[in-house]
């Protein structure tokens, strides 16, 4: 490889970047010019290979070995991430871009740009699809504006999930479900495993549809922090045993948790509990707390009750219906 030193050594510091001075990412102010021939170079912060970087790169020796960052220094500056991410939603931008947002295991949700995504040629393969999984690449963008899409390749395949409508519906319902309780940049490892999890469990055929929705909004709702004790009125402390169903038992989304009948006339909205969904709630407890197998036995009418109360405190808490909901969870939902 050819080398031209373009500046004069300086005494700057020489880690990270020096933006406002003019500084080369990395290399402190005494970078040396590079053609893309010298093979095996590499960004020493985002890892780009210095054949893709354009015609020169930037490198600066370092005792035996040689850093390399890219010319384009907004390029670089842009934090790249290598992250597992499932797909929430994607839509049409032009004829050959989408818009997308993704779930990654690291990040949180993120939107970003997909240029070419729709070409067969592009290193997406073709246009995303709602639901798929695999390893994404991307690099943030600059203040409001997206981030870049810049590699996905998928790695688990969905198609059991579109064999069946109600079963396609319930994976639809879930993802729908994250990105409207999680703001983007806001990481929840646990709410990524657990909607994996919920897909997988989803496309199994042995898979009790109901009760493995009612499972995945239960604990959706626990790790986003909005969901507290169901076990006794949240206003006098009464235990729900000691209520007496037949004198009513009610479930508050703005108070937080469930209410007497004593207590419920003061509440600004409520939802009547049924029978049926108090032994629902509380299959769902034992199974969190590790007293049940983690295999949810819930009935068939158990999981709608808890489902139908549980949509009601999402549509409470973010102020919106899900367009989903009605057709997952089936009829006598309230949505709004």
């Amino acid at each position: 490889a050819l080398f031209f030193a373009l500046f004069k050594p300086s005494s700057e510091r020489s880690e990270g970047w020096d933006m406002e001075r003019g500084g080369s990412p990395g290399l402190g102010n005494s970078p040396i010019l590079v053609t893309h021939f010298a093979a095996g170079l590499e960004c020493g912060r985002c890892g780009q290979a210095a054949g893709a970087m354009g015609f020169f790169a930037l490198a600066r020796p370092l005792g035996q070995s040689v850093l390399a960052a890219c010319w384009w220094v907004d390029y670089c500056g842009r934090m790249r991430h290598r992250e597992m991410a499932i797909c929430l939603r994607a839509f049409d931008y032009s004829e050959t871009s989408q818009v997308v947002r993704l779930l990654t295991r690291g990040q949180g949700v993120v939107a970003l740009m997909a240029k070419g995504a729709k070409r067969a040629k592009s290193k997406t393969g073709g246009a995303l699809d709602i639901l798929a999984e695999g390893e994404l690449v991307y690099s943030e963008g600059k203040g409001d504006s997206l981030g870049t899409l810049m590699e996905f390749r998928e790695s688990v395949s969905r198609a059991t999930l579109r064999l069946g409508a109600e079963r396609l519906y319930g994976a639809l319902y879930a993802a729908e479900l994250v990105g409207m309780m999680l703001a983007e940049g806001d990481p929840h490892p646990e709410v990524f495993d657990l909607l994996q999890g919920t897909l997988a469990r989803l496309a199994e055929q042995d898979a009790p549809i109901p009760a493995v929705l009612a499972w995945f909004q239960w604990r959706l709702l626990r790790f986003v922090g909005l969901l507290g004790g169901l076990d006794c009125c949240c206003e006098c402390g009464v235990s729900v045993g000691e209520m007496g169903l037949q004198a009513g038992v009610y479930f508050s989304s703005r108070q937080g948790g469930l209410l007497c009948e004593g207590c419920e006339s003061g509440a600004p909205e409520r939802f009547r509990i049924e029978t049926v969904t108090l032994g629902g709630l509380a299959a769902l407890a034992a199974v969190e707390a590790g007293k049940r197998d983690r295999r949810i036995n819930l009935s068939e009418n158990q999981a709608r009750a808890v489902n139908r109360l549980l949509s009601y405190h999402v549509v409470q808490q973010t102020g919106k219906g899900s367009r989903m909901a009605r057709h997952a969870l089936g009829p006598g939902l309230r949505v709004s």
